[in-house]
């Protein structure tokens, strides 16, 4: 096409030139000309059929150029639509990539793998260390922690014992659990929220919905215009029909909407790209029209205003020093994948801090460990295990930890707390200009988590926000952004995952 059109232009009209551009009207319009016509056959007539007509009316009234521009054009603004489409396809698939495709489930005694479809509520299944869970369910037997950050947004795993609810796609830490499903697999908190996200991503834009009801009218009305033209003036004006075939393709290449056809896609598709690569995923063009008329912004917190990831933030010691109560404390946990072992052993690691030897390994799940150093007991781990074991845990700075937002572990040695570890979800250095930047823009800004009151209130307060919502499942989320909505008009949600 360009080298078709560049020849044209610098060294004039020749064969070659020629040979180029009806290469180009061929090669673009096959496609478009073979949906038209099957759209025809169907009794439906659309804008394809209407760019197969014009472009080759300006085939044979000797507008070559316009005859494959018109084609390759629409070609590329096709093309674009199918980026955009793919990209969306590949967004969903990266979120039913949480979604197992297999249970283990016992039946008559056995424990059997099978598809999730084929299981019904009421039915158990178990879950070793590292699976993800792959239906909803209630506990019924054992003890674990759970990453629940895929769905609800808490940073720190929660502890799961009999009776507590698990969520399909969150994953097990290190506990066995028997589970008793609740819901079928099309049915789960996940399920849902991937099928909001297909919705989102299948919509469309209001000017792309308006192109589209505007070509379904727009198209059989100039074609009826161009027959009228070539027919009625030849008749009543007694004037030869090859001219006014003539006009009436000329009505045709005049009257192709291409700039509407492809100016809508080209702009959202741009917008979307830049936005991608500025790591912003747009689930839909539908939302970049409608941000111009957005009063309210609702953040949600774990992964899009904080790191998604613990990192340790204090270390109060009493009869030790801190590198002292570090080195104990990854000791206690260079066995343990617990994401607060974790950032643990990552602070030991960047001070060069090395773990020593340990005997008499204990796990307590979803609570702490114990272990012995030089005939010592040491342990670590939260309030709760402390008070089990007979510790005197020091609740008056665990307390103040916690109300900051923070997740609190105590190291004892014997019968006595010798340290305090506090962890928090790092807060994006980004984030409090963001949310000052929109505040200041006249934009109320909201913070909706699944984590904690605590939590909430303390990310909340460090940035500022207008106000915020704790202990949120994300069909309540999308609750709390309709009250929004009838509080403020327009609202965004900006997110970094399924919750």
């Amino acid at each position: 096409m360009v080298l078709g059109l560049g020849l044209n232009y610098s060294r004039g009209q020749s064969l070659v030139s020629d040979l180029l551009l009806v290469s180009t009207m061929i090669l673009s319009g096959y496609t478009i000309a073979e949906l038209g016509v099957r759209r025809l056959i169907e009794g439906r007539i659309n804008i394809n059929l209407l760019i197969t007509i014009a472009s080759i009316g300006a085939f044979v009234i000797g507008h070559l150029e316009e005859a494959a521009a018109v084609v390759f054009l629409f070609n590329i603004a096709e093309r674009l639509e199918d980026y955009a489409a793919d990209r969306a396809r590949h967004s969903i698939e990266s979120l039913m990539d949480l979604k197992p495709e297999n249970a283990t489930i016992r039946r008559d005694g056995e424990e059997v793998s099978v598809s999730i479809q084929e299981v019904s509520p009421g039915e158990v299944f178990v879950l070793r260390p590292g699976d993800r869970v792959p239906l909803d369910g209630v506990v019924i037997e054992g003890a674990s922690s759970i990453n629940q950050a895929t769905i609800t947004g808490e940073s720190a795993p929660i502890s799961k014992v009999e009776g507590a609810d698990v969520f399909a796609g969150t994953i097990n830490i290190d506990g066995f659990l028997v589970v008793r499903v609740s819901k079928m697999a099309d049915e789960t908190f996940l399920a849902r929220i991937l099928k909001l996200v297909r919705e989102a991503e299948e919509s469309r834009s209001p000017t792309e919905a308006f192109v589209d009801r505007f070509a379904r009218f727009y198209t059989p009305a100039v074609i009826i215009l161009a027959i009228l033209v070539a027919t009625i003036p030849p008749i009543i004006l007694q004037e030869p029909f090859s001219d006014w075939i003539y006009r009436a393709l000329v009505v045709l290449v005049v009257a192709c909407p291409c700039a509407l056809s492809i100016s809508t896609p080209v702009a959202m598709v741009s917008a979307i790209t830049s936005a991608s690569r500025n790591g912003i995923l747009v689930k839909g063009s539908t939302f970049l029209e409608r941000m111009n008329d957005v009063k309210a912004i609702a953040f949600d917190k774990t992964g899009t205003l904080t790191q998604g990831e613990l990192e340790v933030t204090d270390i109060i010691s009493f009869d030790l020093t801190e590198e002292e109560i570090l080195r104990l404390a990854v000791s206690l946990e260079v066995k343990a994948e617990h994401p607060i072992a974790k950032a643990i052993l990552a602070k030991a690691e960047a001070a060069g801090i090395k773990p020593v030897k340990t005997t008499d390994f204990k796990a307590y799940v979803g609570r702490g460990v114990k272990v012995c150093i030089d005939g010592k007991t040491f342990c670590i781990g939260n309030l709760r295990l402390l008070k089990e074991l007979g510790i005197v845990p020091l609740e008056g700075i665990v307390e103040k930890l916690e109300a900051k937002g923070k997740t609190v572990v105590l190291v004892s040695e014997d019968d006595y707390t010798i340290g305090v570890i506090a962890l928090m979800d790092k807060i994006r250095d980004e984030a409090p200009q963001t949310i000052a930047e929109l505040r200041t823009r006249g934009l109320e800004v909201q913070m909706l988590t699944g984590d904690n009151a605590l939590t909430a209130k303390a990310i909340a307060e460090k940035l500022d926000m207008g106000g915020y919502m704790s202990h949120l499942l994300p069909d309540e989320k999308l609750e709390a952004i309709e009250n929004l909505r009838s509080k403020y008009g327009q609202v965004a949600m900006v997110g970094d995952g399924v919750n």
